[in-house]
């Protein structure tokens, strides 16, 4: 089974988007794998990161979607913080963009999922 870190807080500052983990990855090397996919059953977004003997998961809760929302608005890509770590999140605004306009209207996702991702996210939906 992969390991699931947990996004539980994020900060914005202009343009600069940081999210913070709850707890510091374990692997030694850890590199930000430019994919980001969805766990509608947690209503949450993952990024993939890439580490020497696979991935591991970086989970988004609903509770920092609002934030995930602004750093779509920002002109560079987010960062993942912990401890004295940080790396740019390679991609993310592109991917994230990408699933929110794929799921807009499509129950595949679960009709649950997709009305909460199509509230947090009605301000970018609307530009389209």
């Amino acid at each position: 089974m992969r390991k699931t870190y947990i996004v539980d807080s994020g900060v914005q500052n202009g343009s600069d988007t940081r999210f913070l983990l709850q707890e510091a990855p374990q692997e030694l090397e850890v590199q930000a794998g430019g994919q980001l996919i969805t766990d509608s059953d947690n209503h949450a977004f993952v990024y993939l990161m890439d580490v020497v003997d696979g991935y591991i998961y970086v989970q988004f809760p609903k509770t920092v979607w609002p934030l995930l929302a602004r750093s779509l608005e920002a002109d560079k890509e987010p960062v993942l913080t912990w401890g004295q770590s940080e790396i740019q999140l390679d991609n993310f605004r592109e991917e994230l963009s990408m699933l929110i306009f794929n799921i807009e209207g499509n129950h595949n996702y679960g009709e649950e999922f997709s009305t909460a991702v199509e509230e947090a996210f009605k301000e970018q939906l609307s530009l389209s």
